[in-house]
């Protein structure tokens, strides 16, 4: 007899909606009126202390945003103490904090730490002055080496960096010295993100004033396998479409963004803060999606959520299989029969073979994965799936 499934640790999202300035490409909720800060904080704390979960535990804190490290330390270690006081954890407690190259010292680094921060994700995205531009970041290329060389100063053991190609005018010798810059700071997690155009966003607006073209589709396909092939020889393990974690003592897995695999294991996670979404399974549920409507909320009735729905099990079969084939590890077929009560390769099978003889599905080890290819295709293998 199979023994029943044990419901993993969920995780919990901090969404802090503060930026200095919005950059072009980004569809993420955020403001730049810092005034607004203290009475966000004040509603953050309260949606805490009402929060419910239920018999759930957590094993994993995302402070993301907008850019967070515009909070003090002070305030990131209120934030923290507060869920700690509120909700139930298993430890090691993965503690991440983004932060943004040009809102950072040594100084601040080593409070967020003292805070409880024990993971930081620095968004360079470049370190050519050019793309930085392009982007609109407030940062500058020596900001962000000084940034990385400061987060080791202040002691974080984990780092991460985010990195984004298929820029305006970006060729690959250039995305490649952009890798070399990025290792000689040896990070834990590199993650390498596509320019993509996002509606309603100022870089949907020069695409259609016609001063921004995306990278051709075959460009971009050439540019990830570079990276891949470039970081997989450099002790890389390429575990999810668009993240590297780096082997070592432990092993990859110890390296990984263990926050972020939950959302692509279709596990439990709360969000807090404006426009946070929640998914405690079937049911998901989502915040206001402005500051001052999110304060207002929390003011009426200690929570902000204002929509929600219940998943049906087809619906949840669907976005674990859209969810987990972003991954190299793909499907646990056995924890997919657990969970579910169906079996994968009865409803799939057809199909599954069919993306097999065409390299871009794998079956091993009683898990159904893309290959790399594969990862190229994710949309026409979901496609064919759902």
């Amino acid at each position: 007899m199979n023994k029943p499934r044990v419901t993993p640790p969920g995780g919990i999202y901090i969404h802090v909606p503060f930026c200095q300035r919005k950059c072009i490409y980004c569809d993420f909720y955020s403001v730049t009126d810092l005034s607004l800060k203290p009475g966000f904080l004040e509603a953050l704390s309260s949606e805490i202390s009402a929060a419910d979960p239920g018999l759930l535990a957590f094993d994993t804190i995302y402070i993301g945003g907008g850019t967070p490290s515009v909070l003090e330390p002070e305030e990131v270690k209120t934030i923290i103490e507060g869920l700690f006081s509120k909700l139930r954890f298993e430890p090691p407690v993965e503690v991440t904090l983004e932060v943004n190259p040009g809102t950072v010292d040594v100084e601040n680094l080593q409070g967020f730490r003292s805070a409880g921060v024990n993971r930081l994700n620095v968004g360079v995205q470049s370190f050519h002055e050019k793309n930085l531009e392009t982007l609109g970041r407030i940062h500058s290329a020596a900001q962000a080496h000084a940034a990385l060389a400061s987060a080791r100063r202040a002691g974080f053991a984990a780092v991460g960096l985010d990195l984004m190609y298929g820029l305006p005018g970006q060729s690959l010798p250039g995305w490649l010295e952009d890798l070399e810059s990025a290792l000689a700071h040896e990070p834990e997690h590199i993650a390498c993100y596509m320019l993509t155009v996002e509606p309603a966003t100022p870089l949907a607006e020069e695409q259609r004033l016609g001063r921004f073209q995306p990278a051709p589709e075959g460009a971009a396909a050439d540019l990830f396998l570079a990276t891949s092939e470039f970081l997989t020889a450099r002790g890389f393990l390429h575990y999810e479409i668009s993240n590297f974690a780096r082997c070592g003592a432990g092993g990859a897995a110890a390296r990984t963004s263990r926050h972020n695999t939950k959302y692509w294991a279709h596990a439990a996670y709360l969000g807090f803060g404006p426009a946070a979404h929640s998914f405690l399974p079937p049911k998901r549920f989502w915040n206001a999606g402005d500051v001052k409507g999110y304060v207002a909320a929390v003011k009426r009735g200690g929570r902000a959520a204002c929509g929600e729905e219940t998943l049906t099990r087809e619906q949840e079969m669907m976005e674990l299989t859209m969810l987990g084939l972003r991954t190299a590890a793909g499907i646990d077929l056995q924890d997919f029969k657990a969970r579910f009560g169906a079996d994968f390769m009865q409803m799939h099978g057809e199909a599954v073979a069919e993306l097999q003889s065409h390299g871009l599905l794998r079956l091993e080890d009683g898990r159904c994965a893309p290959s790399l290819r594969g990862m190229l295709y994710i949309n026409t293998i979901t496609a064919a799936l759902i």
